[in-house]
């Protein structure tokens, strides 16, 4: 299993909009993440900062991103959601949600 954290910044005129959307997903799009081997992912928001965090538990993380991509629903989805975001990402990553680097973590062991 690996663990992802992201970052992007919500649009305060448009945090309303986010926020309804968010309290009723897709199933749609909840059943392409799971098929994507996508577990426990979750949003925080923090002022006009979210933070999203997931377990990966498959063997090719990059196919299986290209995969959600390729999702008409899910791409439906993103019409909807990216006019409430502002990329924090490097213009030249190719991402949307900026990647945060993990620096410290509690294991259920008492390990990293």
């Amino acid at each position: 299993m690996q663990r992802y954290g992201t970052v992007i910044r919500l649009r305060p005129e448009r945090r309303a909009a986010y926020l309804r959307l968010h309290a009723q997903v897709w199933p749609s799009v909840e059943q392409t993440l799971r098929a994507a081997n996508i577990r426990n992912y979750t949003i925080f928001l923090h002022g006009d900062l979210l933070f999203g965090y997931y377990e990966y538990f498959g063997a090719d993380h990059a196919a299986d991103q290209a995969r959600i991509a390729a999702d008409p629903q899910t791409r439906r989805w993103w019409q909807l959601t990216d006019p409430c975001q502002e990329s924090l990402a490097d213009p030249d990553s190719g991402q949307w949600w900026a990647p945060m680097r993990e620096v410290w973590h509690l294991s259920e062991g008492g390990t990293t």
